[in-house]
This record gives C-alpha cells, structure tokens and sequence, in this order.
C-alpha cells in the first residue's frame, strides 16, 4: 500500500479542523471564565486537554472543589472513546512510525483528526500525521483565549448568551443520531430523566456534579447497551 508522508499535506488536511475549532472552543472560553476560572486557567486547560466534552464537565467540578478522584473518573468516561480511535489509528500507521511519535499523536487525536486520517486510503507517515495534528490545537487555544478574554469584558448579558453555544454543541452531535434510531433516543432521554433525578430528589442532589455524569453515563449506556445492543458488520 502506498504511504501518505509529505508534512505540508498534513498541514493542508489539518487547517479546516483548526478554523472549526476557534469557534467551539471560543465558547469554551467564554463558559470557563463566566464559571470563575481565569483567562490563563482557560487556556492552559485547553492546551492540555484537547476534548471538548471533558472540558465542559471538569470546569464545574474545578470550579465546585471536586476532588481529584470525581475529576480523573469523570474524564475516563468521557474520553474513553480516544482510546478506541487511537486503536483503530494506529493500524493506518506506517511501520516508520515509532512509539514516541505514537504517543504524541495519540495526544492530538481529536474527532476530527481521527475521521480526516482515518478516510485517507494509504498508510499514514509519520510526516504527515505531524502535519495533519499541528494546527487544531493552536486553533483549539488560540479560541479559547479570544473567549475567555471577551468573556472577561463583555456585559454578563451578553457572556451567558454566548456561553450556551457550547451546549447548543452538544445538542447538535446527539440529535442526528436520536432522529435516526429509537435507541439512542431512549438512551438520551433515560440519560435526561437520571440527571433530573439527581437534580430534584433531596436525597440524591447531595451527589457531588462529577459523580452524576459518571452515573447516569455508565447507567444509561450499560442499560441499552443490553436492551438494544449494537449489531457490527464483519469486514472481510
């Protein structure tokens, strides 16, 4: 099979994920600093974590005092599903590709960058992958740090406003699929109904915030992972 090695094609693959991400995470920024964290704890949490989803859950448990342990669960969950992509990555790799060079992709191997590397039809070098994984972080910092400095000058009228775009995220990823399958639906809604539970039952909204998104993930998911198991095509 051929190689895909050249650095400036991974630059070119990896730009459009790097303008897409100062928009999201503009909103991550203005959300961490409308929470209480500072412009640079915004930035520096964006320089380390590049995950959307374990950004937004650990801000309200840094901002709450979670403990240390709540934080790392929270973030198992949730990220869990980079590890499965960085499985599945690692056999596009070429053999030139050492565990050094493994482990600092794994490091930038978002969503996006997973489905761009993923679909490219020819091994992938170490060249190109260093290309391609570049830019989304600079893109992913960059807005946050346009975010957390308008958030910490602009009205609170307007902040709270634009802090829901993360959400409004979210909500996009999940309604696709809720459309399209009955189960994810349910799952969704099962999901919803648990995080209601804790919210409005005295003796469950005691449950420190970490350990309600670990819950009702692990319960929701465990529950239709059993009820309506997924079917996988086998791939000769």
């Amino acid at each position: 099979m051929k190689q895909q090695n050249s650095f400036l094609k991974g630059i070119k693959d990896g730009l459009p994920i790097c303008f897409g991400y100062l928009s999201v995470s503009f909103a991550f920024g203005i959300f961490a600093v409308s929470s209480g964290l500072d412009i640079w704890q915004a930035v520096i949490i964006s320089c380390t974590n590049l995950t959307s989803a374990g950004q937004l859950a650990a801000v309200p448990i840094i901002t709450a005092g979670g403990t240390l342990l709540e934080l790392c669960i929270v973030q198992l969950i949730i990220n869990l599903r980079y590890a499965l992509m960085s499985v599945s990555l690692s056999q596009k790799l070429s053999p030139s590709v050492t565990l050094a060079n493994r482990f600092l992709i794994a490091f930038a191997n978002t969503d996006e960058v997973f489905a761009v590397a993923i679909s490219n039809p020819e091994l992938l070098g170490k060249k190109y992958m260093f290309g391609l994984i570049l830019t989304p972080p600079v893109g992913w910092t960059l807005g946050t740090f346009f975010g957390a400095v308008a958030g910490d000058v602009l009205p609170i009228s307007v902040t709270v406003s634009l802090g829901v775009a993360i959400y409004a995220m979210f909500v996009a990823i999940v309604v696709p699929p809720a459309k399209k399958e009955t189960s994810t639906l349910l799952c969704v809604l099962v999901s919803i109904a648990l995080s209601c539970a804790f919210y409005f039952i005295p003796a469950l909204s005691k449950v420190p915030s970490g350990f309600v998104i670990i819950i009702c993930a692990v319960l929701a998911s465990a529950l239709f992972a059993v009820i309506s198991p997924k079917e996988v095509e086998s791939i000769d």
